[in-house]
């Protein structure tokens, strides 16, 4: 990695990332966003991390990370 650019791997999964990921239309992202929200018990102010993300469709986190990298 040359000097003084670094890349960042995020925690948080936007709905927009759902939709690179997967491939689902913006609706289907929302819905299945939603249905992680409800799984782990979250309220409206809390979001999804990757980790939960991944555990719940069953994938290793380090299989999206590089298009979660900015």
């Amino acid at each position: 990695m040359e000097k003084g650019i670094r890349k960042t791997t995020r925690v948080v999964i936007y709905t927009k990332d759902i939709e690179v990921i997967t491939g689902l239309k913006p609706g289907a992202a929302r819905r299945l966003y939603l249905r992680i929200k409800n799984h782990y018990q979250k309220t409206n102010k809390q979001v999804v991390t990757t980790d939960e993300f991944c555990q719940f469709l069953g994938i290793k986190e380090e299989s999206i990370q590089q298009q979660l990298q900015f």
